[in-house]
C-alpha cells in the first residue's frame, strides 16, 4: 500500500531533519518515494496519478494526512532545542485542547523540505499558492492565519474530499451544510418528459454544443485562446417552467453532477460571509467539472446599488468577487432568474445564452397534461384536457403538483379512476398561490 510506504519515508525524513538540527548542517537530500504507478488499484496512488504532484508537493500531502492516519509519526516533532529550552523554531507545528497530537503547519512542512536550504525554503512556498496542484485539485488547505502573523504558521490540513477518497476510493460528493451551501440535484424523468417551446430548444443549442465539444475546443489554442474558459448561460423566466429541470438533464446527459445553489440563501447580512460561502464552493468544484446552477440570480446581480455606505461597498465587493470566480470557472454555469429586468445589464452582458422559459402555450400545456396521466390512473371521461390546456394558464410545475393531488385523492377513496372535481380542486389551489380564482 503506498500510503503505509510514504509514512515510512516521511517518518525517515522526520529524523533526518532533527539529526540535521542537532549538527548544525545539511546530511541529506531528502527522500525516496516508490513510484506511485506501481500501485495500480490504491486510492493514494490514483489521487497523486491524477494531481501530478511532485516530491515537495507529496511531502505536504502526506505530512497533512498523517495526523489523521499515523499520528505517532509526528510525535519526534516535538522536540527541544537543549540551548534554549524551547520549541525549534523551525519545526512549527500546533497543538490543539481536543488531542495531544503534533499538528504540523506551513512551517513544518517547508524545514522538512527545505532544511537549511534558504533558497529552497523561499521557492518552495509557491507550493501553497491557489494555481498549483494541492489547491487546485482540493487536496490540501493552508488555514489562514490573524493579521501580522506568519503565513506559514497557519495548520496544513487534508480536504474533506481528499480524506474520504483515500480512505474509500469513492468520488466525494459533499452534502449541503453552512460550509458548503450547495445540494446535487437529480431527476429520474427524461428529455422527452420535458416540454418547452421551439424558441427555448433552439436557444440551448449551443449550450448543449458546448457540453459534448468543449475539450476538443482546448486542442484548438489558437481558436480557444480568443475567449474565455468556461460557459455562462441565464435561463429567466417564471417559476416552475423547467429551468432548474433542464440543468438537470443536462448533467445526466453528459454525466455531470449538477450542483444548486440558492443565492437569496447565501446572501449573508454578516459583512464577508457571502464571499466565504461562495468561495467554498468553487474552490471545492473548480476540477470536478460540475454544473453549477445558482438559482434567484438576481438576489446578488441585481442591479448595483450605488456606494452610500460601507455595507454597499462590501456588498458591491461580493458581487464582483463571484463575477470573478464565475469567469474563471472552467466549466458550466447556470444562473436563473425570474425577473431578468431586474439583472444588471453590465453583468447581462457577461453571457454566452441567454435562455427564455415562458409560461408554456396552450398546446405545450396540453402536452404537459397528456405526459402527466400516462401511467397508472384513469381520467374520468368527462375530463378534457384539451380544453383544460385551452382554459388554464399553468407552469409544469403546477401541472406536477395537480397530479399529485389528484393521485392522493384517487388512493384515499381506493380509486385509480381521477375524478373531475380532484382536478379543478387542484387546478383551483395552484392558481389560489398566484392569487387567481377560478
Amino acid at each position: 500500500m503506498l500510503l503505509l510506504e510514504d509514512l515510512k519515508c516521511l517518518d525517515l525524513l522526520i529524523k533526518t531533519r532533527l539529526q540535521e538540527l542537532q549538527l548544525g548542517y545539511s546530511i541529506g537530500g531528502g527522500t525516496v518515494y516508490e513510484n506511485y504507478n506501481d500501485f495500480p488499484d490504491d486510492p493514494y496512488a490514483k489521487l497523486l496519478a491524477k494531481a501530478g504532484l511532485n516530491s515537495y508537493e507529496r511531502t505536504i500531502l502526506i505530512l497533512a494526512l498523517a495526523c489523521y492516519i499515523k499520528p505517532e509519526v509526528l510525535d519526534a516533532l516535538f522536540a527541544r532545542n537543549e540551548k534554549t529550552n524551547s520549541n525549534y523554531t523551525q519545526l512549527g507545528g500546533k497543538t490543539s485542547q481536543n488531542t495531544s497530537a503534533f499538528l504540523p503547519t506551513g512551517e513544518t512542512a517547508v524545514f522538512l523540505c527545505g532544511g537549511h536550504q534558504l533558497e529552497v525554503r523561499i521557492s518552495f512556498q509557491k507550493a501553497f499558492d491557489a494555481d498549483q496542484p494541492l489547491y487546485r485539485y482540493n487536496l490540501v488547505h493552508l488555514q489562514p492565519v490573524p493579521d501580522g502573523e506568519p503565513p506559514l504558521s497557519g495548520r496544513i490540513v487534508p480536504t474533506e474530499e481528499c480524506l474520504q477518497y483515500i480512505i474509500s476510493g469513492k468520488e466525494f460528493k459533499p452534502t449541503y451544510n453552512s460550509n458548503f451551501p450547495a445540494q446535487l440535484l437529480s431527476t429520474p424523468l427524461d428529455w422527452e418528459d420535458l416540454v418547452l417551446p421551439y424558441d427555448t430548444h433552439e436557444a440551448l443549442n449551443e449550450l448543449d454544443a458546448w457540453l459534448g465539444h468543449h475539450h476538443d475546443l482546448t486542442n484548438m489554442p489558437q481558436i480557444s485562446k480568443k475567449f474565455k474558459r468556461g460557459y455562462r448561460a441565464l435561463f429567466h423566466g417564471p417559476s416552475g417552467t423547467g429551468k432548474t429541470l433542464t440543468a438537470s438533464l443536462l448533467g445526466k446527459k453528459y454525466e455531470l453532477d449538477v450542483y444548486h445553489i440558492d443565492l437569496s440563501m447565501m446572501v449573508s447580512k454578516y459583512i464577508g460571509e457571502t464571499e466565504k460561502n461562495l468561495k467554498s464552493v468553487f474552490d471545492i468544484a473548480e476540477n470536478k467539472g460540475w454544473i453549477l446552477f445558482f438559482d434567484e440570480a438576481d438576489a446578488l446581480f441585481g442591479k448595483r446599488t450605488s456606494t452610500q455606505s460601507s455595507n454597499d461597498r462590501y456588498a458591491n465587493q461580493e458581487i464582483s468577487y463571484l463575477l470573478q470566480r464565475i469567469e474563471d470557472y472552467p466549466g458550466l454555469i447556470v444562473l436563473a432568474s425570474n425577473l431578468k429586468a431586474n439583472m444588471d445589464k453590465a453583468f447581462l452582458r457577461r453571457f454566452q445564452s441567454i435562455v427564455y422559459f415562458p409560461v408554456p402555450a396552450t398546446e405545450e400545456r396540453y402536452l404537459l397534461w397528456q405526459k402527466a396521466f400516462v401511467d397508472g390512473l384513469q381520467l374520468n371521461k368527462e375530463i378534457n384536457l384539451r380544453e383544460l390546456a385551452k382554459a388554464y394558464e399553468i407552469t409544469g410545475a403546477a401541472i406536477g403538483n395537480i397530479l399529485r393531488y389528484c393521485t392522493l385523492m384517487s388512493l384515499k377513496r381506493n380509486s385509480k379512476m381521477i375524478s373531475e372535481d380532484d382536478l379543478l380542486d387542484g387546478i383551483r389551489r395552484e392558481l389560489a398561490k398566484e392569487g387567481k380564482i377560478i
